[in-house]
């Protein structure tokens, strides 16, 4: 599964707060997610998120420069 930096997911199981969409803020071996509702985050190993991720719904938009 390809996660970037930056991108919006929706998890299978909600947060305790009751939201289920996540902004990824760190991607590697760890994935860091924020939660869109309440601002925590939840650290998780990439091969956990990756199977509690259910859909990417955004990807991060690069900003390219001509210089």
């Amino acid at each position: 599964m390809d996660l970037f930096l930056g991108g919006k997911v929706e998890l299978k199981k909600p947060h305790p707060c009751g939201c289920k969409t996540f902004t990824l803020t760190r991607v590697g071996m760890d994935c860091k997610l924020l939660c869109d509702q309440c601002g925590r985050e939840v650290m998780l190993p990439r091969k956990k998120a990756e199977k509690a991720i259910k859909k990417v719904l955004s990807l991060p938009t690069e900003e390219k420069s001509d210089v």
